[in-house]
């Protein structure tokens, strides 16, 4: 699988992101996120949504690329009421 770690390892890279600075972010310990980057570890999909959430307190970009890299595309909301 790892999808999601290859995805985190990028973004964090590209968005010059440490993992401490991520795992302040989402309240966690910094191993966690080492075990996801280094793709010892896959995250659950709880902590996926715990990435996506911290990632938008430190950069909204870096959020968006990690949905794009992870999911593979961002699935817009149609519904407008």
């Amino acid at each position: 699988m790892a999808r999601a770690g290859k995805a985190l390892r990028q973004v964090l890279e590209t968005y010059n992101i440490s993992q401490n600075q991520l795992a302040v972010a989402m309240g966690i310990g910094r191993s966690s996120i080492n075990r996801w980057v280094n793709e010892s570890r896959d995250p659950s999909a709880e902590a996926v949504i715990e990435i996506i959430e911290g990632l938008e307190k430190i950069n909204s970009s870096a959020t968006r690329d990690f949905l794009v890299l992870y999911l593979g595309r961002i699935v817009e909301n149609d519904n407008q009421t």
